[in-house]
């Protein structure tokens, strides 16, 4: 599936070569490149739980793609009476046991990663702390930059992770090409001025912040005219 967004500037012709059209591929981490949303969700529920609280399916879906301190004003506003911290520390420990045997990639990133020469970042929610573990977890080649909320002032869906890979790439924002999987990260990237990729995880897209929305990253690519189609 595909959906072409005629946004804030028109999408990449598809069958151009990276080189061509883009300057640089920013892509988000969970849900994205690595499969952790689900694992993450999973200690949500579990550690929700331990709390005493049987949580709503439908809330766990606002906390995709948002950082720790945005999802836990979410959660008290939901649950007043649960002992945020208590939640906090046991969700962290539910999350570290769930990454502990390795942290799978999404399908198609590592043939995407070796088709593409273009200078790529990574603009993420998760701490720095908590990137590092992931990506210590994981198959994936090194990147030019990490960017973690705790590198910048606004988290997602503020457009300045993604502004400042940019800037750490050298790189014209409208020259970049970003992949995302959550609405708050593809409204992040949206707002940063660059074409906009949305592969869903957990929840549908909206289709509000995407140029383009695909079934899976390949296609996204192939899409926005990253890789030939």
């Amino acid at each position: 599936m595909d959906i072409a967004r005629p946004l804030r500037h028109k999408a990449a012709l598809s069958g151009k070569g990276a080189d061509m059209t883009y300057a640089a591929v920013i892509f988000d981490l969970d849900g994205t490149l690595v499969d952790t949303e689900a694992i993450t969700h999973a200690a949500a529920i579990q550690a929700f739980a331990v709390c005493g609280v049987e949580v709503d399916p439908a809330f766990m879906l606002r906390l995709i793609g948002v950082d720790d301190v945005t999802g836990a004003g979410r959660i008290m506003a939901a649950y007043p009476t649960l002992d945020i911290h208590r939640f906090g520390q046991e969700w962290q420990a539910a999350s570290i046991r769930g990454i502990a045997g390795g942290v799978p990639l999404k399908p198609g990133v590592l043939d995407l990663l070796g088709a593409i020469t273009l200078p790529r970042a990574i603009a993420t929610s998760s701490t720095r702390v908590q990137a590092a573990r992931k990506l210590g977890g994981c198959a994936l080649p090194a990147f030019d930059h990490v960017v973690t909320v705790d590198d910048v002032k606004r988290a997602k869906p503020a457009p300045d992770p993604y502004l400042l890979a940019a800037r750490l790439l050298g790189v014209d924002p409208a020259r970049c090409l970003a992949f995302e999987d959550s609405e708050t990260g593809a409204a992040s990237a949206h707002a940063a001025g660059m074409t906009v990729v949305q592969v869903p995880d957990l929840a549908p897209a909206s289709g509000a912040w995407a140029h383009h929305i695909a079934d899976d990253i390949l296609a996204g690519a192939r899409a926005a005219g990253l890789i030939p189609a």
